[in-house]
């Protein structure tokens, strides 16, 4: 297992295989590179986890600062492939991104999950994350 740090579009674009897995059939690479035009210059990064040179499982992550926690690392966009999910590889990835919010002194990790996918929310809370509030979203 090879793990790698993106910080670059040109990087960052070549995880949309998996990345895409989170998505409907609109959201093209088209659309990924243009939003990693506007999201990249403002922090956003990415972890990969590749296996024999394949990709596995991918997160983005920022760094930034809330009045209510102090600086934090929210996960982005956290996914294992379909046709690996099941062998640890996400705990691997998010030790991996905790091990970033250490190296960064945050305060705190955290992240959106749909309300809908409850497989994600089981391996969070068995992770150690909980839930502190609601996530509202008006789509203009």
């Amino acid at each position: 297992m090879e793990i790698v740090y993106s910080e670059k579009i040109e990087e960052i674009v070549l995880n949309y295989g998996v990345i895409k897995q989170l998505y409907d059939e609109n959201f093209t690479e088209e659309k990924y590179v243009a939003l990693l035009e506007e999201m990249v210059p403002n922090g956003y990064k990415q972890i990969a986890i590749y296996d024999t040179n394949k990709l596995v499982a991918v997160s983005g992550y920022w760094i930034n600062t809330k009045l209510y926690s102090g600086r934090y690392l929210e996960i982005d966009n956290f996914v294992v492939d379909e046709n690996h999910q099941g062998k640890g590889l996400g705990i691997k990835l998010i030790n991996e991104i905790e091990k970033i919010a250490q190296k960064f002194q945050v305060n705190a990790v955290v992240l959106d999950a749909f309300s809908t996918n409850f497989n994600a929310h089981k391996f969070y809370y068995n992770q150690g994350y909980v839930p502190k509030g609601f996530h509202f979203v008006k789509f203009i």
